[in-house]
């Protein structure tokens, strides 16, 4: 076997080449990360391989996000076997190998390549098309989602510059309604000089018929006596915030729109589970990937990060300890979130909250509780490809 490790950068990768005894072959070399550059690695691959086809070699690699994209579809394309390593298993072993602080690239290449005699991993399977644009999909939905929050927190808190006293008439600052009254009236001045007709017009269209015009008058006293202050800058940020909070909106529909339509070809059993939408079931698809990659449901928790802390030292051992959260983020909170909806729709998980919670537990730690059942259940419908079915208890 030849065992090659590469580490991967976002304009060159450096590559380390080693027999089946740990001998370099060839000096540590960088290649580009480009199609020249792809092709002298594979050049340089046929020199050393003996069968040709490249079944006697194992790449290995840290998994680096985006930079590592590129690469490792191409490794596949030439039929080569590669793994992906974590980076913090990667860098905490590379700690305990030596005590001097030593970091460069060759030698994380060289690393690597050692890595690949002791771990008994299975190499990286390139995941189905679909999987890739769920992923994708998914994690441009969570940005675009933080960052409308980020605008939200910008409204609410020129709100309390512009005009305080608005929130005691509303339930919420975030109604459709309230929006459209300070995107044209962006401040309590201008709601107090606005006509009582037009106040009474746009409210009654906004909230769909439920605020009349004694809303608006409402609406108009409390302007007239209110505190707020604005000048051109405060109501020009206002309504700049509020059109980036209707324009992200949208993009996230039509991103939900494209999300379902995948959902729809993968037909996955998991949205089978009560309360398990097909945005939310994405999320958890296109995290957890091949479910083949993981040999027990336990594994697959440790990949979200769900696992709780061990901590042991002769005849202590620690209680109530932390999860371990080290896995994808991403999964980690659809998977709560996903647990909370399957224990208000399914009666076997709604009964399994109440158990724990009846158990003094947190309602966090409840929740938690109720993800880990939630992975046994996933793991079993997506290993053996089952619907799930409502049980009793």
């Amino acid at each position: 076997m030849i065992y090659v490790g590469i580490d991967v950068a976002s304009e060159k990768h450096d590559c380390a080449i080693l027999d089946r005894e740990g001998n370099a072959l060839c000096d540590v070399f960088t290649f580009a990360n480009s199609r020249d550059g792809f092709d002298t690695l594979i050049s340089k691959l046929f020199l050393f391989s003996e069968t040709k086809d490249f079944s006697d070699i194992e790449i290995g690699l840290e998994s680096t996000g985006h930079y590592s994209n590129n690469l490792v579809n191409f490794l596949h394309e030439k039929r080569l076997s590669v793994k992906v390593f974590n980076p913090l298993s990667v860098q905490r072993l590379r700690k305990a190998q030596t005590l001097r602080r030593t970091k460069t690239d060759k030698t994380d290449a060289k690393f690597l390549a050692c890595m690949l005699f002791s771990d008994d991993s299975k190499p990286y399977e390139k995941s189905v098309a679909q999987m890739d644009e769920l992923k994708t999909l998914t994690r441009h939905r969570a940005r675009l989602v933080k960052e409308t929050s980020k605008h939200k927190q910008h409204i609410s808190r020129l709100i309390t510059i512009v005009f305080p006293e608005i929130q005691t008439v509303f339930c919420s600052t975030s109604l459709v309604a309230v929006r459209e009254l300070l995107m044209q009236f962006p401040s309590a001045e201008t709601i107090a000089k606005a006509d009582i007709r037009k106040l009474t017009n746009l409210l009654w269209d906004a909230s769909k018929h439920r605020f009349s015009r004694n809303k608006a008058e409402e609406v108009r006293n409390l302007a007239r006596s209110s505190i707020g202050t604005s000048n051109r800058g405060t109501s020009f940020e206002l309504r700049q915030h509020l059109q980036s909070v209707d324009f992200l909106k949208q993009q996230i529909k039509e991103l939900e729109a494209q999300i379902k339509e995948i959902m729809l070809e993968l037909n996955s059993p998991i949205l089978s589970i009560p309360g398990i939408s097909y945005t939310l079931g994405a999320v958890i698809l296109s995290e957890v990937g091949d479910i083949n990659n993981f040999a027990t449901p336990s594994k697959l928790l440790a990949y979200a990060g769900l696992d709780p802390s061990c901590y042991q030292s002769g005849k202590f051992n620690a209680d109530n300890t932390p999860m371990v959260k080290h896995g994808s983020s991403y999964l980690r909170f659809a998977l709560i979130q996903a647990a909370m909806c399957a224990s208000r729709n399914a009666p076997e998980f709604k009964n399994y909250f109440a158990k724990k919670t009846a158990e003094n537990k947190h309602y966090f730690v409840a929740a938690s509780h109720t993800a880990k059942k939630l992975v046994r259940v996933i793991y079993s419908l997506l290993k053996y490809q089952k619907q799930y079915e409502f049980q009793a208890g």
